[in-house]
């Protein structure tokens, strides 16, 4: 895939995520929020929780997962640390991670809490 191709590609794998977690009863806060340290995909609130989300996307689910590495993962919880400095609870706020996986197809698979290790 050509950058602008995997780029554009991308951006239609989040509007999908976007709509799921929309329909399920999230409201989606911010996309592609960048602080310092880099940038998230989607930021979703249900409730008094935020949820960050990360969307992968390749030929199946299974390669999309092998695309996060520990240095992304390390620059999203960095990134989420400062979105949440401008919350009412700061980092007492209750929030989550999910890594989203979407295949060339355009199924997704949603892993709740997926950074809880």
């Amino acid at each position: 895939m050509s950058g602008s191709t995997s780029y554009h590609a991308g951006l239609c794998a989040e509007d999908s995520v976007s709509l799921a977690y929309s329909r399920s009863g999230h409201s989606i806060v911010a996309r592609r929020w960048r602080g310092s340290a880099g940038e998230i995909d989607l930021i979703a609130r249900n409730g008094d929780q935020l949820v960050f989300i990360e969307v992968k996307k390749s030929r199946s689910h299974a390669a999309a997962a092998e695309r996060l590495t520990s240095h992304q993962i390390r620059r999203i919880c960095q990134t989420a640390a400062e979105f949440l400095g401008g919350e009412p609870a700061g980092q007492d706020t209750n929030a989550r991670f999910d890594v989203v996986l979407v295949d060339a197809i355009g199924q997704i698979e949603i892993l709740e809490n997926a950074f809880a290790a």
